[in-house]
């Protein structure tokens, strides 16, 4: 339940209204149509305590709520709520049709917007002016964005636990922290990560995460695979805890090399992760066989014999792990400063309003400000019709298509609206 694709759909904006003040005493009242709220979006909120999408899975649509719509003596219409959507803290959030990330919800309590609501069309009350005193037009609301979003939960810890089924990591986890994982003999005990707090001392304690025993050919899915190398990219380092019993006849050293291979097969990151070995259950006979042969293995690399069972070895482990962190923090903050102060600040590119495009069937008009002009736009109102074209007008979209050799009747086409481009309907306007 760490993946789940939802619809979502923000709220439109309320219709703008077209009224007029009609009180005794007052003939010639002005026009007075309200405006129309704005549409609710669709948020999302990382929150601690929470782990899965299942709710989520079982209500993939969530929907804003509308705009109210003006109303007269220039009542405005009232905005619609937002959608507020709760996951658990890490969850990635992607446009499902094109892969684009959209958050990295990583702080509790961090937002981000994934559907935002449509604008509120504006009343007659607006347009009124000394040429045009008695306006009989109104914008329609624009309607609330819409589209499928793609979620994907990878936990947040500071020191990953890998390493084989049976190694001993959900035990090493129960014996540092107060998480209580479910442990048994047999493979796959683990079925989803389990986080714990450890504590050095007062104020001084990292997260802790029990990954899932990898087996060979998890890059490519075999056994839990994909689903559990996700929370591995997480961390800031990794405690490889090897079974240094052997149990089940395997080799303490192959089982290292295969699941580093799996890991640089999954991402070639992962391999550069700082990494402390911990071979487990030095108080097994088998164990102290194989330890002089583990050592010679890894050489002058320092490696930690513990029993998770036991706890020898255990706070010395994790106190080198704390140590490590700290280093590793350090390090990355020197870098960050140093990135900053040789940073060079640009202006920002300037963004092109609209975008033309000459077709074999006309002239395809595309970007944010001519779209929304017509959805908005009444298109059985012929005073709507004259608004839009002013719209269109102030944004140089007919300039740019004199320019590109528009001529009377060609089709332009905004949006999924066609209109017959007409240079002297568009003088008579004047």
């Amino acid at each position: 339940m760490d993946t789940a694709k939802i619809q979502v759909k923000a709220g439109a904006g309320g219709n703008g209204c077209i009224s007029f003040r009609r009180e005794k005493f007052v003939p010639r009242g002005g026009p007075d149509g309200g405006d129309g709220g704005s549409g609710g979006n669709v948020v999302l909120v990382a929150t601690l305590g929470m782990s899965t999408l299942i709710d989520l899975r079982h209500n993939p649509r969530q929907v804003a709520e509308n705009g109210g719509h003006g109303s007269g003596k220039q009542k405005d219409g009232a905005d619609g709520t937002d959608r507020v959507i709760k996951v658990p803290a890490g969850t990635i959030v992607r446009d499902h049709d094109t892969l684009e990330m959209l958050a990295d919800l990583t702080e509790p309590d961090q937002t981000v917007v994934v559907a935002h609501g449509g604008i509120g069309g504006k009343g007659n009350a607006h347009f009124k002016s000394s040429t045009f005193q008695a306006p009989r037009v109104a914008e329609k609301g624009e309607p609330g964005e819409e589209r499928e979003v793609s979620l994907e939960v990878k936990l947040i810890a500071d020191v990953g636990l890998v390493g084989y089924p049976n190694a001993g990591k959900s035990t090493l986890l129960a014996r540092t922290s107060a998480a209580t994982p479910k442990i048994a003999p047999y493979p796959f005990t683990t079925l989803r990560p389990n986080l714990g707090v450890v504590r050095i001392d007062r104020e001084q304690n990292f997260i802790l995460a029990d990954i899932p025993g990898l087996i060979e050919g998890a890059h490519q899915g075999a056994g839990l695979g994909h689903q559990f190398l996700r929370h591995i990219e997480r961390t800031k380092m990794l405690i490889h805890v090897i079974d240094l019993s052997a149990t089940d006849g395997r080799d303490p050293i192959e089982d290292y090399e295969q699941l580093n291979r799996e890991l640089g097969h999954y991402n070639a990151l992962l391999t550069k992760l700082p990494q402390i070995i911990a071979v487990n259950k030095i108080d097994m006979p088998e164990a102290k066989a194989n330890l002089t042969r583990v050592q010679e293995y890894f050489g002058k690399q320092k490696i930690f014999p513990i029993s998770a069972v036991t706890g020898e070895g255990v706070n010395q482990l994790m106190q080198q792990a704390y140590r490590s962190l700290q280093y590793l923090e350090t390090r990355t903050r020197e870098k960050a400063e140093t990135t900053i102060s040789f940073e060079q600040k640009l202006p920002p590119e300037p963004s092109a309003r609209f975008e033309l495009v000459k077709t074999s069937e006309g002239f395809v008009v595309s970007g944010a400000e001519p779209r929304r002009a017509v959805l908005m736009a009444d298109m059985g109102n012929e005073q709507a019709l004259i608004l839009l074209y002013r719209k269109l007008k102030n944004m140089g979209v007919m300039n740019a298509l004199a320019r590109a050799g528009a001529v009377e009747g060609d089709t332009v086409q905004i949006d999924e609206f066609e209109f017959t481009y007409s240079p002297r309907a568009m003088r008579s306007d004047r």
